[in-house]
C-alpha cells in the first residue's frame, strides 16, 4: 500500500509555513493520540503517519527532498526519517516541542535552568483614592498605606534562615521539572519534590516561611496632578509588589475618584452650576455674584426677561486640562424660583398683576401663548382625524 502524500495527511498546502504546519499537527496528534484512543488501531495508525509526515516537512533538508523526490528522496535507507541523519533530532524533541505545554514541561524545562530560578516580575496594584472636586482641579500631595507582598528583610528574599541557603533540588537537577519516558513519549512534568522551584528549604525563614516575600503595610506620598479627573490613573513605577527571585517590582496605579461637590459639577474641562434668582430679577434684570471653585467672586449681569434654563459663560474659570494648558469655562444655569410663603397683600399684588398682564395677552407671555396654540391644534388634528 502507497503512503500518502505527507502534505495531504496533515491537511495543508506545499506552501505552509512552519507555524502553521505545526498547528496542523497539534490537531490531528491531539485528536489520535493513543492516551485518547486506547485500543484503537485505526487512531494508533494515523498518529504515526501524521507523526511521521510532520518530521519530515519541519526538517527543513527533508522537505526540500520531499518536494523534489517524493517519498523515495526520504527513504529511511537515505538517512530520511528514521535513518539517524536529519537537523531536527529525534521526535522526542518534536514532541517536547508540540506538546510540552499541555503535559507540564516543554523546552522551557531543559538547559538553563528550565524558567524554575527565572525571575519574575512582581504584579501591579491599584489603589483607589478619593479626592474632593477641588483636590482634584487644584492638583493636591496625599500620603497613601499600601498593603502589598514585599521582599523579606530578614532572608533578603531567599526564603531560607539567615545563615542558611536554598539546595539544589536532587530530583530534578535544579530544572523544576522532570523527564517521564512512556514508551517513545517522553513527557516533562512539574518536579513533585520541589513543585517547579528548582531548590529545597530545608531550613525556611521564619518571618516569610520559606517565601522570601510577606505581606507589608508602606506608606507612600503621592503627588495628584492639577486636573485629574473621575477614572484618571496616576502610575507610581515600582511601587507594586516585589518580583520573585530578585525579578522588578510591579507598578501601582492610584485611581482617582471625584466626592460630589456642593455647586459644582464636572463635564470635561467646564464647570456647571445651577443659579436660582427671584422672578422678579427674572423680568426687570439685575446683578449678583457667583463664587467660583477658587474662593472668589463674580459679578453676573442677567438681562431682563430671562428666563428659566438660560446659560451663562464665565471663561477661564473652569478647570485647567491635565493634558493640555486649555482652560475650561464655568457655565451658570439660572433658574427662575417661584415665592413661597406669601402673606396676603402680597397675593393680591400677583393678582393684580396677573390681571393686568392678561389685558396685554401674548405680549407679556409668548411661550404660554405659543404652547397653547400648539395644544390646540393637536387636540383639533387629533379628533378631526377620528372622523
Amino acid at each position: 500500500m502507497s503512503k500518502r502524500d505527507y502534505y495531504e495527511v496533515l491537511g495543508v498546502q506545499k506552501n505552509v509555513s512552519e507555524d502553521d504546519l505545526k498547528k496542523a499537527f497539534r490537531r490531528l496528534a491531539m485528536k489520535h493520540h493513543p492516551d485518547r484512543n486506547p485500543d484503537n488501531a485505526e487512531s494508533e495508525a494515523k498518529f504515526k503517519e501524521a507523526k511521521e509526515a510532520y518530521e519530515i516537512l519541519n526538517d527543513p533538508q527533508k522537505r526540500a527532498a520531499y518536494d523534489q523526490f517524493g517519498h523515495a528522496g526520504v527513504d529511511q535507507s537515505g538517512g530520511g526519517f528514521g535513518g539517524g541523519g536529519g537537523g531536527q533530532g529525534g521526535f522526542g524533541d518534536v514532541f517536547e516541542d508540540i506538546f510540552g505545554d499541555i503535559f507540564g514541561g516543554g523546552r522551557g524545562g531543559r538547559g538553563g535552568g528550565g524558567g524554575a530560578n527565572r525571575a519574575y516580575r512582581g504584579s501591579d496594584l491599584q489603589y483607589n483614592l478619593e479626592l474632593t472636586l477641588e483636590e482634584a482641579v487644584f492638583g493636591s500631595t496625599t500620603d497613601i498605606r499600601v498593603p502589598s507582598m514585599q521582599t523579606c528583610d530578614t532572608c533578603s528574599g531567599s526564603g531560607a534562615k539567615p545563615g542558611t541557603h536554598p539546595q539544589t533540588c536532587p530530583t530534578c537537577h535544579g530544572n523544576g521539572q522532570v523527564r517521564i519516558q512512556q514508551g517513545f513519549f517522553a513527557i516533562q512534568q512539574t518536579c513533585p519534590h520541589c513543585h517547579g522551584k528548582g531548590k529545597i528549604i530545608s531550613d525556611p525563614c521564619n518571618d516569610c516561611h520559606g517565601q522570601g516575600r510577606k505581606e507589608k503595610q508602606k506608606t507612600l506620598s503621592v503627588r495628584i496632578p492639577a486636573g485629574v479627573d473621575n477614572g484618571d490613573r496616576v502610575r507610581l513605577a515600582g511601587e507594586g509588589e516585589a518580583g520573585v527571585n530578585g525579578g522588578p517590582a510591579g507598578d501601582l496605579y492610584v485611581q482617582v475618584f471625584v466626592k460630589p461637590h456642593a455647586l459644582f459639577q464636572r463635564e470635561g474641562d467646564n464647570l456647571h452650576c445651577e443659579v436660582p434668582i427671584r422672578f422678579s430679577t427674572a423680568a426687570l434684570g439685575g446683578d449678583f455674584e457667583v463664587p467660583t471653585l477658587d474662593g472668589n467672586k463674580m459679578n453676573l449681569k442677567v438681562p431682563a426677561e430671562t428666563q428659566t434654563g438660560k446659560q451663562f459663560r464665565l471663561r477661564g474659570k473652569g478647570v485647567k486640562s491635565v493634558r493640555s494648558s486649555s482652560v475650561g469655562d464655568l457655565i451658570c444655569r439660572v433658574v427662575v424660583e417661584t415665592p413661597v410663603n406669601l402673606t396676603k397683600r402680597q397675593r393680591e399684588l400677583l393678582e393684580e398683576l396677573d390681571a393686568s398682564m392678561h389685558e396685554g395677552g401674548k405680549k407679556h407671555s409668548p411661550q404660554e401663548h405659543g404652547w397653547t396654540d400648539k395644544a390646540k391644534s393637536f387636540f383639533k388634528d387629533l379628533f378631526e382625524g377620528d372622523k
